[in-house]
């Protein structure tokens, strides 16, 4: 494969042949405006990306980390672009490829990244997985195959954002194909492009890490993504896999730049994180030979120096990052190199990097707020999920619980559908939603009352 191969491909839209009328956007950013616009983006405002419930401005939420990560795929992406367009003048001479479609392509998919994160976050994802583990749960999956039990007791957020984004509920509108985005978009999404079984982790290959498509969307993510886009296949005979679209790379970079850094001042932002702790790690990121200014001497307020450090750090992370991933193009394009790009950065940014995570995991992210809630959440999904996922499977016994389940999410044509359309329709809470839920039908708090 080569990059105007991908590019042609990429353009099409899934399950829709009619060109759009040209009203100056290119078709990606197109993309970026459908994601901006629908529902499971907006819901993202009240969901958990440091802290649940946050009290203070100074915190993002999902909503802005998402905004933030596109932000930072857009210049990885207009970067590279700009390399590669150099590098083969004819995508741009013979193709019409310009190097900012590299930029709009990673930013669309970086805006979508989390959009199928569950309340709580990973928290959350683990709270979905216990319940179809646990007991209570078991005559509901019974007729499930193995993998579509694998789909549920191994919740990922990856492959339910997947299905947001690429799955029509109302099967008999005529519409298929959830936001109608590029193929381009869909590839770069994803992340994981495998389904849940086998397990493959050992193999320590970044597209295998973890699952990236449920066995509701694996015929369409083959016969409508793969093939036309001729991804690598890397299947096993008892498992659909392939490598990942090359600039999938980089929306992974853009997240991890974001949550390495961002998390970490969103730590500082709250108390849990010293300043002389976040100047320094900040300052070990910054090229200081490079960014020759007295500005930051001149800076009084801590918070003010850190939004300084922190703008620096990213930028100089998303140069290294850029700049490692145009010099092993090919190897990306080829599926040679299937490692994650922070992976491939100097070693003193890697170190420095993951002294970062490491605070920012015993000093925030498992903090006694954080961990506080988490269990609260613990608490709050498997029950929302027993007891609607039992009005769906038996909605004559529960009709008061069916009725609340929005109509989109209420049937299905298997045990399986029936099952991961309630599930999307809990995952698809935000925090505050998924506890007044759980209130309300437990009796604690009435609604209106």
């Amino acid at each position: 494969m080569n990059w105007n191969t991908y590019f042609q491909n990429a353009k099409q839209r899934l399950y829709d042949d009619k060109p759009l009328p040209n009203d100056g956007r290119s078709v990606f950013q197109m993309d970026y405006d459908r994601i901006v616009f629908s529902s499971a983006f907006r819901r993202l405002q009240n969901k958990t990306q440091v802290l649940p419930f946050p009290q203070s401005d100074y915190v993002r939420n999902r909503l802005t980390h998402s905004l933030e990560t596109a932000s930072v795929g857009r210049s990885l992406g207009n970067i590279v672009g700009n390399e590669i367009v150099d590098k083969y003048p004819e995508l741009k001479e013979v193709f019409g490829i310009a190097p900012t479609d590299f930029g709009h392509l990673v930013s669309a998919a970086c805006l979508a990244h989390d959009i199928g994160n569950p309340p709580f976050g990973h928290a959350g994802e683990a709270a979905i997985s216990s319940y179809f583990k646990s007991e209570p749960a078991q005559a509901f999956i019974e007729n499930l195959s193995e993998k579509e039990l694998a789909d549920l007791q191994n919740f990922e957020g990856n492959a339910s954002g997947l299905r947001i984004i690429a799955h029509s509920l109302q099967k008999n509108s005529g519409i298929k194909g959830g936001l109608r985005l590029t193929l381009g978009t869909y590839a770069t999404f994803t992340k994981y492009p495998k389904e849940s079984l086998p397990v493959r982790k050992e193999e320590k290959i970044a597209s295998l890490k973890k699952f990236g498509i449920y066995q509701s969307e694996i015929e369409m993510f083959e016969n409508e993504i793969a093939q036309t886009l001729d991804l690598i296949d890397q299947s096993k005979q008892d498992g659909r896999a392939w490598k990942r679209f090359p600039l999938t790379f980089l929306v992974e970079a853009a997240d991890d730049i974001c949550y390495h850094i961002i998390d970490f001042e969103d730590g500082f932002n709250i108390g849990l994180i010293d300043f002389k702790d976040i100047e320094k790690h900040f300052s070990d990121l910054i090229d200081w030979n490079h960014d020759k200014t007295n500005r930051y001497h001149n800076i009084y307020s801590p918070h003010e120096k850190v939004n300084y450090l922190r703008s620096l750090a990213i930028n100089r992370l998303v140069k290294e990052a850029a700049k490692c991933f145009v010099m092993r193009e090919k190897a990306f394009v080829t599926g040679e190199l299937d490692t994650p790009l922070l992976d491939l950065l100097p070693e003193n940014l890697q170190n420095t990097l993951d002294e970062i995570i490491q605070k920012s995991i015993a000093h925030i992210y498992q903090s006694d707020t954080v961990l506080r809630i988490e269990a609260s959440g613990m608490k709050v999904l498997p029950n929302l999920l027993h007891n609607f996922v039992g009005a769906v499977m038996q909605p004559k016994k529960f009709k008061q619980l069916h009725k609340l389940i929005p109509e989109s999410y209420r049937y299905g044509e298997s045990d399986y559908e029936k099952i991961l359309n309630v599930t999307m329709f809990i995952s698809n809470m935000t925090d505050r939603q998924a506890v007044t839920m759980y209130k309300n039908i437990n009796g604690i708090e009435l609604a209106g009352y």
